[in-house]
């Protein structure tokens, strides 16, 4: 797993974003309401994006880094000639593989029944087992992506593409949601335990007088094309959607529903519908039940941007703080808007955020952040509040203490670098330099969610950065979480 923390001193000391994808059926537009589509999922994968669309001949594709406003741009008019009726994107945030042009997604094949594009959101545990046992077996990789090992996978059986796609699934371990096409086919699965997000839409089209379907990460994908959501795909569903519609089948054994509930606290679009729960709401609840659990006696309420926003908006509703923007986010700033040298590193954090003096100056601060991964942006932060008058400084943390690595398709440090996996709560108070520091339980956590708590809920959610339950197995990673090996010996260099 190939993790890019820490090389930008200007990112937020955040868990990164998985991918983000997209598919649509049964429309001339294809390319353009897909490259809307990931416009729209674009926070879950910043690094690089690309469109394979299908026009009944033949497949066109651009796949480049960079992100979807300027990749196509329509004065670059990529999309023009992306002619299709169906199409499939990604947004890329690498999980597995470094951020190389060879690894930018959706994959693409020529099997004996025609091409085949795939795209992935997830993580597979055993790819790099896998990938030496067809590597013995003659395949030869053009990525180190784990997606190509679904590809080659399928290339080693028989039968259908359905069937053919259905046995490499049965082989891997991990999470994933994915969607391929085909000459004739749009498909999407997700995972027996539905760890990552997909959902199912539909676009009417009167003028045309045509019913278009489609796959994405969230709902948001779908309401800025004017497009509703249908439903869930359901943990080990396999959905078809060809000329005849939408046909669903579930070809892998029942398992326990573990969806991600860091989707809730962080990943997703605030007005995303993600299993039946309006994200913006989960975080207004959850920020409520972090009111209840740890009350601070404060004047003002203060959400760090943006994605503190809406339990800090539930915190203040639940203690009677008033609510304030004592920070203040620039959203211009791009990741390589100045050479990061060391003379300037300290201004990482007012690039992005300056405090609202005449929020703070003289008052008893409540800071509200959704998490704390390494802790570097929150202890300048809290800088940042002191140089602007606050008399004091409370930080409460809409999640567990995030203690465990993700290997499931979110990009997180190493163990050894996360925050709450070396020190007491005392100790990162300290270090932090904040008065108190508290975060939500994981019953609470689970509270908010509409359960009675972690022990007794069903279905549980996918915990395992708060608790180290891992519901997948690791098969890739020794118990400090490292890969035992490199992919690939070929090293690309980025140009300047």
């Amino acid at each position: 797993m190939a993790t890019n923390f820490g090389t930008n001193p200007f990112d937020d000391d955040k868990l990164h974003e998985e991918c983000a994808i997209f598919g649509i059926y049964g429309t001339e537009d294809a390319s353009k309401h897909t490259a809307l589509g990931l416009h729209a999922l674009q926070h879950r994968g910043q690094e690089a994006t690309g469109i394979v669309c299908y026009d009944g001949k033949e497949f066109n594709a651009h796949r480049e880094l960079g992100h979807v406003g300027d990749v196509f741009d329509k004065d670059r008019g990529i999309v023009e000639k992306l002619h299709g009726f169906a199409a499939i994107g990604h947004n890329r945030y690498s999980t597995t593989g470094d951020p190389m042009v060879r690894n930018i997604q959706p994959l693409f094949a020529d099997f004996e029944f025609g091409g085949l594009a795939v795209a992935h959101n997830g993580n597979l545990t055993n790819a790099l087992n896998l990938r030496k046992e067809l590597v013995q077996n003659g395949a030869i990789f053009q990525s180190t992506t784990d997606t190509e090992t679904l590809i080659h996978l399928m290339a080693h059986v028989q039968g259908s593409l359905t069937e053919r796609l259905v046995a490499a699934l049965r082989r891997v371990e991990g999470a994933y949601s994915l969607v391929c096409l085909s000459r004739k086919k749009l498909i999407g699965v997700r995972d027996p335990m539905g760890v990552r997000p997909l959902v199912l839409g539909k676009l009417h089209e009167p003028s045309k007088g045509t019913t278009a379907y489609m796959l994405a990460s969230e709902t948001c994908a779908f309401d800025i094309i004017g497009a509703e959501k249908i439903r869930d795909v359901q943990p080990g569903e396999l959905i078809v959607i060809d000329e005849k519609g939408v046909h669903s089948q579930f070809p892998f054994p029942k398992m326990s529903e573990r969806f991600c509930v860091f989707e809730y606290i962080y990943f997703s679009r605030p007005d995303s519908i993600v299993e039946g729960h309006s994200v913006y709401e989960a975080r207004k609840a959850i920020g409520r039940e972090l009111a209840r659990e740890n009350p601070v006696e404060a004047d003002v309420v203060v959400p760090i941007p943006d994605s503190g926003v809406p339990s800090a908006i539930g915190y203040a509703e639940e203690s009677g703080i008033p609510f304030q923007y004592g920070i203040i986010r620039n959203h211009y700033i791009g990741r390589t808007f100045i050479e990061p040298t060391d003379e300037i590193r300290h201004l990482g954090v007012k690039l992005k955020h300056n405090a609202n003096r005449a929020v703070v100056e003289g008052k008893k601060v409540v800071l509200v952040d959704d998490s704390i991964v390494r802790g570097t942006t929150s202890r300048k932060i809290v800088e940042m509040m002191r140089a602007a008058g606050a008399t004091e400084v409370h930080m409460c943390i809409a999640s567990p203490p995030t203690t465990h690595s993700c290997y499931y398709g979110v990009d997180t440090p190493e163990r050894s670098q996360l925050m709450a996996a070396r020190m007491t709560r005392e100790e990162m108070r300290e270090a932090i330099g904040c008065d108190t520091l508290t975060f939500i339980s994981m019953d609470g956590l689970y509270r908010a969610m509409g359960l009675p708590g972690r022990d007794n809920a069903k279905p549980a959610y996918c915990d395992a950065c708060f608790s180290g339950d891992y519901p997948i197995n690791l098969t890739d990673f020794d118990e400090r979480g490292d890969s035992p090996a490199q992919l690939s010996l070929l090293r690309e260099q980025k140009a300047g």
